[in-house]
């Protein structure tokens, strides 16, 4: 039988890549992993209601009603930073919901936060916690699709007013109101991140979302985490009007009064013919974005993450079963990934993020206002992007060069310009970001009255002990407080060797931040013996201002991150001198869950970068960063193979993406062979199972960090997952190098690193606290 027209249309547009959208942002969600829920800040809305407060339920709401029987529903749980949905919230909403049924006088309600610039900012993660199996979790999640049912089913119609957060369970009882109105606030976000948490929304969530937004907008922004804004919430609609922050509430009573008299009717968002009622409106369509977005899903996510699969499936099973159909393979779904080895891993991640918000050392009375940054590169560039962005604070950026400066603001003004097409920001916003950015440069004058005013300076120059010490004293010379910090954003060099150049080493710190500064989330700060507990304090809160997640590290060479790349990247030289090729070798360790594999990464930081910290870390931690001959480094770079700022490093890169725009480099192979190791071959490596290879790498990088906690360069087993993970992308979903070795078992992994040192060599003797733990059959985070 013969498809419809209106079939083979539909197949058209999902091959010719439509339906590969809904999941187009999958792998980044799940590679970098954000909070579910955060704190931010609003102003209360004014104008009380006519009469008095009618009689309410205890607890965390209040019901206030109007002289023509409007009810205003306040949520407002004074235990809480924010609302969420937790037991005690999720009791007071019972008695609310027998509230509006039993009342007679209430017409219609409006429900708002009385937080300030929040509405619900999701599930109470710790109840999660408490449930011991996954019917458990079901059960906790069908408990809460009988109250968004209940919601949903009243004959009284309610509007949501959202402002600030509502994401997860508060975008899920968004949902289930009649009617949603979305301030335009600079702080409101409407999104469904439970992906984030190796989950799905488990509250009628995957039913509900494709009824208003459509079924690939809906998949799209559960599987990736999406958040909106007001007008994009309106756009793709979520959202049936927005409002002014100041107006929301004279706006939310209108539509409840309208709502309620039969006057305003709720008009649902009107759907193109193509390709969305092509796809989503025939049976036949429909079949073909399920199969194309499962395809698209099991590349992207693979089985190293289940939930963009499971939400595919419950959503799939919505449409074609109906809503009770679908809502129970929801609660089973729900169930089955909160007991995941995965979904405890991220969140896991998401309390130990969260806890690295809280600054440990001495707060400032107030956040720096002014910060200078030396070096417009690059990094310096990111880094004063992320002050004017993120801080709100003035940026003094200086170069040497008016060429340096310009091509350091153009690098922020560009990024600027991304965000307002893509709609992440609007032009005022991006505009007021770049005003905050004062250039200057050797023969520009206003920099030596300008540098008094800075209460922090980040140095972002050339990696040269010499070339940083002159910086010090000029900057010292020229004007700069005694009382403000000076922050080296240094890679390697030793914070005490750059503090011995000023005469205030008290004051002298380093900062180090990871490049793109703008997309890498995790900055290390670096306090030398000497440093002030009062400069780490301000060090910690201006790269929370930033958006970073903060760790603070002992001052050693590498400091933690890369002090556990280096041996990482130095075991990757040495499989490749066994005959390990490198396109194997990338694909092996992206399998294994990195986000890139280890020889493109050496391409990106740049054959010479990698060739310089493989030497200097040599030098400190000798054995260590044994197993492979970098000399192969040095040929590379002296053949102009400095990687894909050449064109060509280990791969050849071209023009474009896809398929041929990075092939392997025939040169750099030819070279690769002349330091085979004796007795290696190609042939012989390919008999290496990729089982091999991942723990070779893991366990280099293990080592290191193990040592790293041993030796009190990170302080806590905590603060290594993060730095691992938002450092260089360890795979999220195995917690980080300490949760993976509580994984794995301590004994387990001292055996197989003894059986590798026999092998390959004394770089990979256990450290004597794997020894001391493996002993003692305990874990490094004990309580989970």
């Amino acid at each position: 039988m013969r498809a419809s027209a209106s079939a083979r249309a539909a197949l058209r547009v999902a091959r010719s890549g439509a339906a590969r959208a809904v999941v187009a942002r999958v792998a980044a969600a799940q590679a970098a992993p954000a909070m579910a829920r955060s704190g931010i800040q609003a102003r209360s809305m004014a104008d009380k209601p006519a009469a008095a407060a009618a009689a309410a339920p205890a607890g965390p709401t209040s019901i206030e009603m109007t002289e023509d029987g409007i009810a205003i529903i306040t949520m407002n749980d004074l235990s809480e930073r924010m609302n969420v949905l937790n037991k005690g919230m999720m009791e007071a909403f019972e008695g609310v919901l027998n509230k509006l049924e039993s009342d007679s006088s209430i017409r219609a309600a409006v429900l708002m936060s009385g937080k300030d610039d929040s509405w619900v900012a999701g599930a109470d993660i710790r109840m999660l916690d408490a449930c011991k199996s996954a019917e458990e979790l079901a059960t906790l999640a069908r408990t809460g699709q009988k109250m968004m049912d209940r919601l949903a089913g009243l004959k009284k119609p309610v509007v949501a007013a959202i402002n600030g957060f509502c994401l997860g369970g508060g975008a899920e009882l968004a949902m289930a109101c009649h009617y949603r109105i979305v301030s335009t606030g600079s702080k409101t976000k409407i999104g469904l991140p439970e992906v984030q948490l190796g989950l799905l929304p488990g509250s009628g969530g995957t039913q509900r979302l494709p009824k208003l937004v459509g079924i690939q907008n809906a998949v799209t922004m559960m599987t990736t985490g999406q958040q909106l804004d007001a007008k994009r919430a309106k756009r793709n609609g979520f959202a049936d009007s927005v409002a002014d922050p100041f107006a929301l509430r004279d706006a939310a009573l209108q539509a409840a009064r309208g709502l309620a008299d039969g006057s305003l009717k709720r008009k649902p968002k009107a759907q193109p013919l193509v390709p969305t009622r092509l796809l989503e409106g025939t049976s036949i369509g429909r079949n073909v974005l399920f199969d194309q977005a499962g395809k698209m899903i099991a590349k992207k996510a693979g089985t190293a993450y289940p939930a963009p699969m499971e939400i595919l499936n419950a959503v799939r099973a919505g449409v074609e079963g109906g809503h009770a159909k679908g809502q129970e393979v929801e609660a089973a779904a729900f169930g089955k990934l909160g007991m995941t080895s995965v979904s405890a891993a991220l969140r896991s991640i998401y309390f130990a993020q969260t806890a690295a918000k809280k600054n440990p050392f001495p707060k400032p009375a107030e956040p720096a206002s002014t910060v200078a940054v030396l070096g417009a590169g690059l990094m310096g560039a990111g880094i004063a992007e992320v002050t004017a962005h993120k801080a709100a604070a003035t940026v003094l950026l200086r170069d040497k060069t008016l060429e340096g400066l310009s091509r350091g603001e153009k690098q922020i003004s560009g990024n600027m310009d991304k965000k307002v097409s893509r709609r992440r920001m609007t032009k005022a916003a991006a505009d007021a970001v770049t005003s905050r950015v004062l250039g200057f440069c050797d023969g520009v004058p206003g920099w030596d009255r300008q540098l008094p005013r800075a209460d922090v300076v980040v140095e972002a120059v050339f990696e040269d002990l010499g070339l940083k010490h002159s910086v010090i004293k000029e900057l010292e010379a020229t004007g700069l407080r005694p009382d403000a910090i000076l922050a080296s954003n240094t890679s390697a060099l030793p914070i005490a060797d750059l503090a011995k150049a000023s005469k205030h080493p008290e004051r002298v710190i380093g900062m180090h931040y990871f490049s793109p500064v703008d997309k890498m989330p995790l900055l290390e700060v670096i306090p030398h013996a000497g440093t002030s507990d009062a400069v780490v304090g301000r060090a910690f809160d201006l790269g929370l201002k930033q958006g970073k997640t903060v760790i603070v590290v002992k001052d050693v060479p590498g400091f933690y991150v890369n002090r556990c790349l280096g041996p990482f990247m130095a075991e990757a030289f040495a499989l490749m001198q066994e005959g390990v090729e490198a396109e194997r070798l990338d694909k092996v360790m992206r399998d294994f869950g990195f986000p890139v594999g280890p020889v493109t990464l050496a391409d990106e930081v740049g054959i010479d970068v990698a060739s310089h910290v493989n030497s200097f870390l040599t030098e400190h931690l000798g054995e260590r960063m044994g197993g492979s001959d970098a000399t192969v480094l040095r040929d590379m770079m002296d053949r102009g193979m400095m990687g894909r700022k050449s064109g060509k490093g280990f791969f050849v890169y071209g023009k474009g993406k896809g398929k041929g725009a990075k092939t392997v480099n025939p040169d750099a192979k030819a070279l690769l062979a002349k330091y085979l190791k004796k007795g290696a071959s190609v042939e012989a490596a390919a008999a290496m199972d990729d089982a091999t290879i991942q723990d070779r790498m893991a366990g280099r990088f293990l080592i290191e960090a193990l040592l790293c906690l041993q030796d009190g360069i990170i302080r806590s087993p905590t603060d290594g997952d993060v730095g691992a993970i938002f450092g260089i992308g360890f795979p999220p979903f195995r917690g980080g190098p300490f949760r993976h070795i509580d994984a794995v078992g301590a004994d387990n992994l001292r055996n197989q690193l003894r059986g590798f040192a026999a092998k390959y060599g004394p770089q990979f003797n256990p450290p004597r606290i794997l020894n001391e733990y493996a002993d003692a059959k305990k874990r490094f985070h004990p309580s989970e």
